[in-house]
């Protein structure tokens, strides 16, 4: 019987896994509670702390004074409260330190250049400790992927690359949306100056006020999306006469083109 083959993992599957994050934190707020604590306790210290928003020194001066507290329970509680501000201070590190890395590769940095302020010993354990940064900034929101990134150079590059399609294609959509904004208008106005060549039906004419009311002050993102809806219910309302009548909705070579570009507009 043959020895059954192992099959090599791939090093992207699964690309995330299921991570716990201390996440976003009102950190002023949880350093606020911990300095009420004190007061509580008549801590003589507590004129020394650095403010609530300066998260390290407070967290340093804490940590010094924690035997200020009199009672077991509030020792516990700041001191668990300690702990979830320096796992903090850890996420928030290991984002901006990769972030400080980028810009430094993007200012023409050479990896060697890199390893003293990485704490490594060689250019290519300072790139892979970059990678392995990489991994938590991808996890950060603003760069859109959900869960966390396995901290290898695969599945970092893996997310990467995905990431960059992802925003690939937002840009796509969006010079689209530009794009056919722009050609909005002028085939809008065709409809307005052509629309005695337009089959006159009542809710063709509707439609075309309505267009044509829109149509001078179109700068706002309403007026935009309304004009797009108007000049679709003229398309929409052609099209239902040319069925019922058996006419061509243009009685003019003028009114078909600008019949034919709305309806190229609305259907793309």
């Amino acid at each position: 019987m043959a020895a059954p083959t192992s099959r090599k993992p791939d090093v992207k599957k699964p690309l995330l896994k299921p991570r716990t994050r201390i996440g976003p934190l009102d950190t002023a707020a949880l350093v606020g509670m911990l300095r009420q604590l004190h007061e509580d306790a008549e801590d003589d210290s507590l004129s020394r702390m650095p403010a609530d928003e300066e998260l390290y020194g407070a967290l340093l001066h804490l940590e010094a004074h924690a035997g200020a507290l009199r009672s077991a329970e509030a020792r516990r509680v700041a001191a668990i409260t300690r702990v979830k501000l320096w796992e903090y201070v850890r996420e928030q590190a290991d984002i901006h330190q990769a972030r400080a890395i980028e810009d430094a590769r993007e200012a023409n940095a050479e990896w060697t250049q890199l390893v003293p302020a990485l704490a490594v010993r060689t250019a290519s354990a300072a790139y892979n400790k970059a990678t392995r940064l990489r991994a938590v900034a991808l996890t950060d929101a603003s760069r859109g992927v959900d869960g966390s990134v396995r901290r290898t150079p695969e599945a970092v590059l893996e997310a990467e690359r995905q990431t960059a399609l992802r925003e690939a294609e937002a840009r796509r959509i969006e010079d689209e949306a530009v794009r056919r904004h722009d050609l909005l208008v002028p085939v809008a106005r065709r409809l307005v100056e052509h629309r005695a060549g337009l089959d006159d039906g009542a809710d063709v004419t509707d439609w075309l006020d309505e267009v044509a009311t829109v149509l001078p002050d179109c700068t706002t993102a309403t007026r935009i999306v309304s004009l797009r809806t108007y000049v679709a219910a003229v398309v929409r309302e052609l099209r239902k006469n040319e069925r019922t009548t058996g006419r061509p909705a243009a009685t003019t070579p003028e009114a078909q083109l600008a019949y034919e570009a709305a309806a190229a507009l609305v259907a793309g």
